[in-house]
């Protein structure tokens, strides 16, 4: 059984596995397969009769599947976890794993389109089978809209400024592939930012590609029917936006407002943090700079 660890080096691999107290028995799920090194981690610590699904929507992973009867991968986003769960007659779980992260695999294949380093469409699916690509975002977003995404997804505090270079770049011609996009906002690139300041717009704009938020949310809502009682959640998240979602989720059980109390004044939540936020060691860095951001965070169902 190998898994492809040159399509995707597992981040925080042993704490995110061990956060999910494995059973032999159990039931789990990893809702981001990529190159199966979490799953691979799972099987390891299962007995001859647990049970192992995974999720990933882009088509390159399912060449990664692991041959183990006890392993099933399914090629979607997780956003449908409990619905294709149930296909399997898979209805509680003793515990999920989820890496927010974009696989190495993603980044390093030119065509895809994710990385800043080559020239390439402007595309950023996460799935093919996705119906908009970075080059719809780029081209025919408004002024407005471009200009939300990149402040919130980007965090980028000139996004006004890039949001209306986009808008007057793709007059004409257009803009099509990555190469373009940079010529295009040369102006805001300055020699000493111009890597973060990229990065900043490309997570902005794949972000909204993939709904990545959205996608998020949809997930955390599904976890606390999901689990059993005493079910573990895994999460590593990589940026701000991820890792706040989660945190409050863990906490209040929901994303807005407070959650209920009870008669005695208790919060009323589903879940409840397992340990301190974990990060990745400095050796785990020098190994995987990737990881460098991660964070993740365990909690138990009630």
């Amino acid at each position: 059984m190998q898994t492809n660890d040159a399509y995707h080096s597992p981040v925080l691999l042993q704490e995110s596995v061990a956060g999910l107290d494995i059973k032999e028995d159990g039931v789990y799920v990893d809702v981001t397969f990529g190159g199966g090194g979490h799953s691979k981690e799972i099987l390891k610590n299962l007995g001859s009769t647990g049970r192992l699904f995974a999720f990933d929507q882009d088509e390159d992973a399912q060449a990664n599947a692991l041959g183990d009867k006890r392993f099933v991968l399914i090629g979607e986003n997780f956003r449908y976890t409990t619905q294709f769960l149930k296909f399997y007659g898979i209805r509680k779980v003793d515990g999920i794993l989820a890496d927010f992260g974009v696989s190495s695999h993603q980044f390093d294949k030119a065509e895809r389109g994710f990385s800043t380093r080559f020239d390439a469409d402007l595309d950023m699916r996460m799935s093919k089978r996705n119906q908009v690509s970075a080059h719809d975002i780029v081209n025919t977003y408004s002024y407005d809209d471009l200009r939300k995404l990149l402040f919130e997804y980007g965090d980028l505090r000139n996004a006004n400024a890039i949001a209306k270079g986009i808008v007057d770049g793709r007059e004409g011609k257009g803009i099509k592939t990555t190469e373009e996009l940079k010529l295009t906002l040369a102006q805001f690139l300055p020699e000493h930012k111009r890597h973060k300041i990229l990065a900043q717009i490309y997570q902005a704009i794949r972000i909204e590609v993939n709904q990545e938020i959205e996608v998020i949310k949809e997930f955390l809502e599904q976890v606390p029917t999901l689990l059993k009682k005493g079910g573990r959640l895994s999460v590593i998240s990589y940026h701000s936006l991820e890792d706040r979602l989660v945190k409050r989720f863990i906490r209040a059980g929901q994303f807005v407002g407070e959650p209920e109390k009870d008669f005695y004044g208790n919060l009323s939540v589903p879940l409840k943090k397992v340990g301190a936020l974990i990060v990745p060691s400095k050796e785990e860095i020098a190994r995987n700079n990737r990881a460098r951001s991660a964070k993740l965070r365990i909690a138990e169902r009630l």
